[in-house]
């Protein structure tokens, strides 16, 4: 036997780094935190572009603070006035500091918020009520005063101005006689009806009337005497069937100004309207 043959053997295990061992994995952690702030931004813009202002207020108003916060200082000792942060039965003091504090100034503030309580109030009271005059003429609700012939002739709307009610001739229909102020029974139906929903709502009202072009010179009457003749009629014709002559803001003629349709001699261009207008109209 040789003497190799009793020598150790010597294993030699070399390990093999992979591609992450120069630089680690720490990236990876930068880049799924950049993801996750980009979708909280895209979502942050969806719901700010989804949203109206009432709902962007109660997710606000879901993350606020539960504690009531006094925005009027009282000047007191420390922080809190002496009070706790967590007294549920207390309003903590921020604000103003330990600058004086004027009584009167408190007062005018709550009652600038209690009058803009009230307003809010009653807008969102004028509202529904002008909602549901239009739902009782056009049988939204299931239920319409206006019989089905008659509704034919009424088209609903909303404008700045107030509720718009837009009465309007129908080929073969007409609601005044052929070139005068004589109200057809159409128009007479509509008017008892228009004056018992007025009835609901304190809102006052406006007329005004409009025709169509005529191809020819009318030898009796020109247009704009014809649209305000109309709407003067009409305002008599709810008078008499009981509205109340001061709530009549306004009566109008247009005379064929303004059409309804392209064309001008079309006949849906003769037509009344009446507008319920608004309480805080410009």
């Amino acid at each position: 036997m040789s003497a190799q043959s009793n020598a150790p053997i010597i294993i030699k295990r070399v390990k093999k780094g992979g591609g992450e061992a120069h630089h680690g994995g720490a990236w990876k952690v930068a880049y799924a935190d950049f993801v996750t702030a980009m979708m909280a931004f895209f979502m942050l813009m969806w719901l700010l572009n989804a949203t109206t202002e009432k709902q962007r207020k109660g997710i606000a108003d879901y993350f606020s603070p539960t504690i009531p916060v006094n925005r009027i200082s009282g000047g007191g000792d420390g922080s809190f006035g002496g009070d706790s942060v967590f007294t549920q039965e207390t309003l903590s003091q921020t604000g103003h500091g330990g600058l004086p504090h004027n009584p009167a100034d408190s007062q005018d503030g709550e009652q600038a918020g209690a009058d803009a309580e009230t307003d809010e109030t009653d807008e969102s009271d004028e509202a529904e009520a002008l909602r549901a005059v239009e739902d009782m003429l056009t049988g939204r609700s299931g239920e319409s005063m206006v019989s089905e012939k008659a509704q034919r002739h009424i088209l609903t709307r909303v404008t700045d101005e107030g509720l718009l009610i837009e009465i309007f001739d129908i080929e073969g229909e007409p609601l005044f006689a052929e070139g005068g102020v004589e109200p057809m029974p159409v128009m007479r139906e509509l008017m008892g009806v228009m004056a018992q929903i007025f009835e609901l709502v304190r809102n006052e009202v406006a007329v005004n009337g409009h025709v169509r072009a005529q191809p020819v010179v009318l030898a009796q009457y020109t247009a704009w005497e014809l649209s305000a003749g109309r709407a003067d009629r009409v305002r008599a014709m709810l008078e008499a069937e009981g509205l109340a002559p001061s709530r009549v803001a306004r009566v109008s003629g247009h005379a064929d100004r303004a059409p309804a349709d392209a064309n001008p001699m079309a006949i849906r261009n003769g037509r009344i309207e009446l507008v319920l207008l608004r309480s805080d109209r410009p």
